[in-house]
């Protein structure tokens, strides 16, 4: 590919790249500088007790799981009579 054409393509396409990211939505995570910047959903209390509910009943799952896993286990390796 030429130079002529590729480095003012390459230019054009990280200024575009910088003015995306100016104006893209910021997500969950940290504020924004202003004026683009709006509070963090996540650090509202609602969220932060629903994320914990979350966190909790996975665990609880994960728990579950693995403790099926060693009945199974412990029956197939003394099966009761």
């Amino acid at each position: 590919m030429l130079d002529r054409f590729y480095l003012p393509l390459l230019g054009l396409a990280a200024v575009a790249a910088l003015g995306l990211s100016l104006v893209w939505p910021q997500g969950l995570g940290d504020r924004s500088p202003a004026p683009f910047g709006h509070d963090p959903v996540q650090r509202s209390p609602e969220m932060q007790a629903a994320m914990r509910r979350e966190t909790e009943a996975a665990q609880r799952r994960v728990d579950q799981a693995r403790q099926a896993v060693r009945n199974i286990q412990n029956e197939a390796i003394a099966p009761s009579q």
